[in-house]
């Protein structure tokens, strides 16, 4: 179901197919239309999810799903200051779409035969008008070797053709009237893209992505954390704004993604800083549970305290898993109970909504089956390669691994205590529960793939 659901998505009307990225919604049926406004929060979630299963089912599809999404990024999202950009607007020119639709004939005007006659097939420009009876949305009608069959041409042209269509085509469509753009730096959404590019440039490999993620990064602790406080948006040059929520708890989360694919101890000491301010600050200290505004803000006739899903994760969902990721990594028990008083809180709406609460589920299952975390001390070069190597052919999202250089000092303790020693050693844990220090990089995955039996 999960396959064929993405499938579709990056198929059809959802997807932009000559720009990357995703549209808000459908409105029809067949998913041929969307409601053009594109979120930042949506790509920020799908873009690591079609990384995620690039790998599992292994499906280029859903690697370029990943990669145009991440170009649409970079080329349309990225302030000058290298935050994220929060939206685009549907309309422009008073016209919901008018940036993104065709005419036939214009298509064909701007291409050379050869490529009309393949982009024509792939697009489904040889079909009725799919845009209110009058313009051509585009989706994917037919595959590159089925376009290839049918046209005698050998797939690698049909590629080529393909490429150097859509690469005209963008170029005509930058020129046009832009949709508007709401250029708010916002620190939960821009937490949100960071955790997503942070795994799925580790998924992909793809180190500019990774780049990306640590300028956005870089940016949030240069324009929003004062004087250790966290403020929710970036607008107009200022931070503006206590922060709430879902901006300590997903930037929590971003934080601990990127310390698995680059060890950096102020972002060690950020999420410290930002659990602790969740605990101090937001925490419901007699029934459990965080609320979205901190104890000190505005007084509210009704102060909420969100448990389910919505367009975004549930905040004290993402708290929860962050709070049990971090209390691991660092035997902080504070975290962990803190955690667990989140999900005690939470266990009436679970039980009564589960499918709202998806995000507590991921948290209630690595609370009761703790997931695996890895601490790789070791060398740069050949020697931390080799422990590298060693989890290359794992499952994406199997273990939380964090690579932390032999040199690294002045490490919390439990930290300190899995120390390096000469041709690199890995610790490996669940929950609270730890193997002996691994001194073989083939031992530690067979390590890492002996799952535990709720995941068998």
């Amino acid at each position: 179901m999960a396959r064929l659901t993405l499938s579709r998505m990056a198929e059809r009307g959802l997807t932009d197919h000559l720009g990357g990225g995703f549209f808000r919604y459908s409105v029809d049926e067949r998913w041929e239309i969307p409601h053009f406004e594109k979120m930042l929060y949506d790509n920020a979630q799908l873009l690591p999810l079609y990384a995620q299963a690039a790998i599992r089912f292994d499906e280029s599809a859903f690697a370029d799903a990943a990669h145009a999404c991440a170009g649409w990024l970079a080329r349309e999202m990225t302030a000058p200051s290298d935050g994220f950009w929060s939206s685009l607007d549907a309309d422009s020119e008073g016209e919901e779409g008018r940036y993104y639709v065709w005419q036939v004939g214009d298509v064909r005007a701007l291409l050379t035969p050869e490529e009309f006659t393949v982009v024509e097939q792939r697009y489904g420009l040889d079909r009725p008008p799919n845009f209110e009876d009058h313009a051509w949305h585009l989706l994917l009608a037919f595959s590159i070797d089925a376009i290839a069959t049918q046209t005698g041409v050998d797939r690698n042209e049909v590629e080529r053709r393909l490429a150097s269509a859509n690469a005209k085509l963008l170029a005509v469509r930058a020129r046009r009237i832009r949709p508007g753009l709401d250029d708010k730096i916002l620190t939960a959404w821009n937490a949100l893209m960071i955790a997503g590019t942070a795994r799925a440039a580790r998924w992909l490999t793809d180190q500019p992505l990774l780049a990306e993620a640590e300028r956005a990064l870089d940016f949030l602790h240069a324009a929003v954390w004062n004087d250790g406080r966290l403020y929710a948006c970036h607008a107009g040059g200022a931070a503006k704004f206590p922060a709430y929520l879902d901006d300590h708890a997903f930037l929590l989360d971003a934080l601990l993604a990127m310390l698995q694919v680059r060890w950096k101890r102020r972002d060690l000491d950020w999420a410290i800083a930002l659990a602790d301010a969740l605990l101090e600050r937001f925490e419901d200290r007699d029934h459990g549970g965080f609320f979205f505004t901190a104890h000190d803000a505005e007084t509210l006739p009704q102060r909420p305290k969100p448990f389910m899903d919505e367009s975004l994760p549930s905040g004290n969902g993402v708290a929860a898993r962050g709070l049990l990721k971090l209390g691991h990594l660092l035997g902080e028990t504070r975290y962990l109970d803190a955690a667990e008083r989140t999900l005690r809180a939470a266990w009436p709406t679970l039980t009564k909504h589960p499918h709202a609460c998806c995000t507590l589920l991921l948290a209630l299952d690595e609370f009761l089956h703790p997931r695996t975390h890895v601490v790789i001390r070791a060398a740069e070069g050949d020697e931390a390669a080799a422990w590298q190597c060693a989890l290359s052919d794992l499952a994406p999202d199997a273990a939380d691994v964090y690579r932390i250089p032999a040199d690294a000092s002045a490490l919390p303790s439990i930290l300190a205590a899995q120390a390096y020693h000469v041709g690199g050693r890995a610790y490996v844990c669940r929950g609270t529960q730890c193997l002996p220090p691994i001194v073989d990089p083939q031992a530690l995955h067979d390590a890492c793939a002996d799952k535990p039996p709720h995941e068998a």
